[in-house]
């Protein structure tokens, strides 16, 4: 139950090799400046790209998987910052191509493309490339600002070492004598266990005193975050940050913005369901951390045998290729199950072309972590579709589609559970409760934090001060106006913007969860009630990989995500949902 990394190297001279390869075709490429204009050199110089992808990305990931396991292992971090700086190292050795390619003009490049089967791969890429032209600088500039790549990444580096490498668990006394190490990692399921109020609230402040003890130093990591991105909007144009994550992938602002707005504009079935909980649970006042409390209490526990066996009799309606897949994205060697120390937190799929993807979990035998199976396979399996039928550079799908497989995955285990079972009342209002909280946390919650990130970017684009008073107080707004609640009760949940890594990691990420929920439960919908070709449309889409712009691959699979329509389906649903467990806690 642990990740078998020979698979991609058998040893660490093995790693070295392919390391010190990658530096070579590196320091190759760099020699094609100003050759581009003659076919021989251009076809060489993308020949060498793919070999970038075959071996420089294997030795990344290897890197990278490596120093997860143990955050707390220097040479983990060291052989991780070495090939992080080789690639930083090709973001310079190449920063002429693109000002090059567009000096040739696209009927040149185009040319080439269409001239050799090879290259054919790439025609996409450069429908990109030239879509973007007004953004791209001339060769001197990218070259400038290739050499502050590394800079770039200074906030989310800073972030991972303090969230990650630097945390330590907290001790906390349950009200039963015993003492306990909380982490990020397992707090959820102690609060899930226990009945006191007060334990819960220490239990949770064990966690979320360390971002208010380090507030301000997150603070300023976040301004780096914030402070980078608005210097690429002005750099290269971009009328605001949403816009300079949008616009690579052509998905419109209107897909943020209407979510954002079916969301805003309908919480009251999020409002009902957090009544009910209070009530039902006779909850003085419903906290925020309380969202971990089942409705109906159960000791039962899953291991991760039964986890998986669970999700593959979910799927047996599906084509043998389908179960065949899910099978083989859960085979030993490529899933690193349990907690340990220093590993990182969370539940991951990483995949790189042409590679058998790797799954992380930290899995602690809750329902939860029976859906966490089988949402991360959604994405492995993801990767395996798109690897047997694109090319190398097209296997990679956006992140706006990195959702829909991990998600309609959840979809179809959550109906198998609730009909396969003769369910009683408490198993009818587990099941319940664990499909208004996907809906909840992937939809309302995801939403919240893009309203949360935007009005963040804001700030500096309009030259307004990043301090933490005013990062926690639009956490504060928005959860008043979500939830009703004000979480300056709560003590230190203000700080919540400094636990969500995705603000750090990956800007303008996070909507796409609910953007994909909403399109994989539209998916998931049409192939439930059979409609024509949608489960054989759902598979294109997955084997499409990164072969098209997201918003139009999620069209042809049968949902258009620029109209409310789609966000406002997961609005019914929920209302639907909240109706029906009002209705069975009353009984």
């Amino acid at each position: 139950m642990k990740w078998d990394l020979t698979y991609l190297f058998k040893n660490l001279d093995e790693f070295e090799k392919a390391y010190h390869k990658t530096e070579k075709i590196i320091e190759k490429l760099a020699t094609y400046k100003g050759k581009l204009d003659d076919f021989k050199s251009f076809k060489e110089f993308f020949n060498l790209q793919k070999e970038i992808e075959n071996t420089g990305l294997r030795a990344y990931q290897y890197a990278s998987l490596l120093s997860d396991l143990n955050k707390k292992d220097t040479k983990n971090a060291a052989r991780l910052q070495k090939v992080q700086l080789a690639f930083s190292k090709l973001q310079q050795a190449v920063s002429f191509e693109e000002p090059e390619l567009i000096a040739l003009g696209k009927e040149k490049v185009m040319e080439f493309i269409e001239k050799d089967k090879d290259l054919h791969e790439y025609k996409f890429a450069m429908e990109k490339l030239f879509r973007r032209q007004e953004h791209i600088l001339d060769d001197k500039s990218e070259s400038l600002l290739a050499n502050y790549s590394q800079l770039s990444s200074a906030g989310r580096n800073l972030y991972s070492s303090l969230s990650v490498a630097d945390i330590e668990g907290s001790d906390v006394m349950l009200d039963s004598g015993k003492i306990v190490t909380i982490t990020n990692s397992n707090y959820r399921s102690y609060i899930q266990k226990s009945n006191s109020a007060e334990e819960r609230k220490d239990i949770f402040e064990a966690v979320f005193n360390y971002y208010d003890d380090h507030k301000n130093t997150y603070a300023n990591i976040y301004k780096t975050v914030l402070d980078t991105d608005y210097a690429r909007v002005k750099i290269r144009n971009y009328k605001n940050s949403l816009e300079s994550y949008l616009f690579n992938n052509n998905i419109p602002a209107e897909v943020y913005y209407s979510l954002t707005k079916v969301a805003r504009e309908n919480t009251k079935a999020v409002k009902k369901y957090l009544k009910l909980r209070k009530e039902y649970l006779k909850l003085e006042k419903h906290h925020t951390y309380d969202r971990f409390l089942e409705l109906a209490k159960t000791d039962k526990e899953y291991e991760f045998n039964e986890a998986k066996d669970l999700f593959f009799k979910s799927i047996k309606q599906f084509p043998k290729d389908f179960q065949e897949k899910a099978k083989d994205v859960l085979k030993d060697g490529f899933v690193d199950v349990y907690e340990q120390p220093g590993k990182r937190t969370g539940a991951y799929s990483s995949s790189m072309p042409n590679l058998h993807p790797y799954i992380l979990l930290n899995y602690d035998k809750t329902l939860s972590d029976v859906f966490t199976v089988a949402h991360e396979s959604g994405h492995s399996m993801h990767s395996l579709y798109a690897s047997e039928t694109q090319p190398t550079s097209l296997q990679n799908y956006t992140i706006f589609v990195a959702e829909v497989a991990s998600t309609f995955n959840e979809h179809n285990l959550l109906d198998y559970i609730i009909n396969e079972s003769k369910a009683s009342k408490n198993e009818k209002i587990a099941l319940l409760q664990r499909a208004i909280d996907d809906i909840m946390g992937t939809f309302y919650r995801q939403t919240l934090f893009a309203i949360y990130e935007l009005e963040a970017h804001k700030l500096v684009e309009n030259s307004q001060p990043i301090t933490v008073d005013n990062l926690s107080k639009i956490m504060i707004d928005l959860y008043k106006e979500f939830y009703d609640i004000d979480i300056t009760e709560e003590n230190v949940k203000e700080f919540v913007w400094a636990y969500i890594p995705h603000l750090f990691y990956t800007p303008f990420y996070v909507y796409q969860y609910a953007t994909s929920f909403a399109a994989s439960l539209k998916i998931y919908e049409n192939v439930k009630t059979k409609q024509p070709n949608a489960f054989n449309n759902y598979i294109k889409l997955l084997k499409s990989g990164g072969s098209d712009f997201p918003v139009k691959q999620v069209l042809e699979a049968g949902v258009d995500l620029t109209k409310e329509e789609a966000f406002k389906a997961v609005v019914n649903r929920l209302e639907e949902l909240v109706d029906e467990l009002e209705v069975v806690l009353k009984s």
